[in-house]
């Protein structure tokens, strides 16, 4: 189990007690220059200069506080300090007070739910429209362009949340769909991985165990010789699916090591295998063999595998042809067999999942019966390439 360790207790403190600690300063210090200064943060001239510092750093407080649990209410704060101050005749405060509203609708606006923010939006226009509609019926007058001009900086503090908060959704959707289309791809590699393998394998071991069958009475060492071929390529589809397993459960400490994956290196032992399951496999290389990357060295191999189990399962003959042509910028290659066989099964994955391999590579992809007859797999793989998402 993962022990989270505990964060440094400045890092636990909520936002309110940072701004409490702020404004306690800020009343010390000016205690320390001026004597009486608390009296004094009492008094109200009407400026800037008298404004009641405590009001402000009450509901600046309150607002940081309840601000991540209850929204609403540090607005409902934020807006009782406008009243409180135009209670008090203050010219300065209450609009202030009423900005730092506005930046609370914003913030809301741009984190929470649509309905949240709405009623944040709605709250400090309902207390401007109704401090407007008082003042009209008790016949004070009225600056029409005053309470319309605050009602749209609360629309501007929404809309500028509100397009925030779309950005954001927005991102959250392309890295869904992004974590989404690497997992299906995941999925499909894993797919065409246990295909590859045990597609091939259970076909030489049918293969083989049917040449035993059939010989077992007469030639009991070409029965032992068959049984053989079935433990050894048993136990390597065995480990094979052991390494998926592995990839599959790569977060398992005590998960065993990967083993490499095929590439063309193994081509000869493929080649030794078919043969013992009774198809000769003639092996051309054209071109300077060079490194190749990985992805193209795994897919070139799985598709020579996947062809030539195709033609010991499906072509009747007992011979093919295998080309491997390494060109300055991609790598050819092409399976040919003479059989008098169909195409593979059309319900099958072998066809497809090769031309998926080839596609991600950004390569070019055929198979079909040739005019001469038998059966052709080709592939062209680029050398430089980028896997396709």
């Amino acid at each position: 189990m993962t022990v989270v360790p505990p964060r440094p207790l400045l890092k636990r403190l909520p936002p309110g007690v940072w701004v409490a600690l702020f404004w306690s300063v800020v009343i010390l210090l000016r205690s320390l220059q001026r004597p009486g200064e608390l009296r004094h943060l009492l008094e109200y001239n009407g400026n800037l200069e008298d404004a009641p510092l405590l009001v402000t750093a009450v509901v600046t407080t309150l607002g940081a506080l309840l601000l991540f649990r209850v929204p609403l209410a540090a607005v409902a704060v934020a807006l009782g300090g406008v009243v409180f101050s135009y209670g008090m005749w203050v010219r300065q405060t209450p609009y202030v007070l009423f900005m730092i509203s506005d930046g609370l609708v914003g913030y809301i606006t741009a984190v929470r739910e649509r309905r949240t923010s709405v009623l944040a939006a709605l709250l400090p226009v309902g207390v401007v429209t109704g401090y407007t509609t008082w003042q009209l019926l008790f016949g004070y007058p009225v600056n029409i362009s005053k309470p319309l001009a605050l009602v749209s900086t609360v629309v501007i503090a929404w809309l500028i949340g509100n397009t925030i908060h779309q950005s954001r959704a927005h991102a959250e959707t392309l890295r869904l769909q992004a974590t989404q289309q690497a997992v299906t791809a995941e999925r499909l590699r894993i797919a065409r991985e246990v295909h590859d393998i045990v597609a091939h394998t259970i076909g030489i071991i049918a293969v083989q165990a049917g040449v035993g069958s059939r010989v077992m009475d007469t030639q009991p060492d070409q029965t032992r010789k068959a049984l053989g071929a079935i433990e050894a390529t048993s136990r390597e589809t065995l480990a094979g699916l052991r390494r998926i397993l592995g990839a599959l459960r790569h977060t398992d400490p005590q998960a065993a090591p990967l083993e490499p994956a095929p590439g063309l290196a193994d081509l000869d032992q493929l080649v030794a295998k078919t043969k013992d399951a009774g198809v000769r496999v003639d092996v051309r290389r054209r071109g300077k063999p060079r490194s190749l990357p990985a992805e193209v060295d795994l897919a070139a191999f799985r598709i020579i595998q996947e062809a030539v189990t195709n033609v010991v399962r499906h072509s009747g003959t007992k011979d093919c042809s295998v080309t491997v042509d390494h060109r300055q910028d991609e790598l050819v290659i092409e399976v040919v067999d003479l059989g008098c066989g169909g195409p593979p099964a059309s319900s099958g994955y072998g066809i497809v999942g090769m031309r998926e391999r080839v596609s991600l590579l950004h390569g070019q992809f055929s198979a079909g019966i040739r005019p001469e007859g038998g059966f052709r797999v080709a592939a062209s793989l680029p050398m430089q390439t980028e896997v396709a998402e």
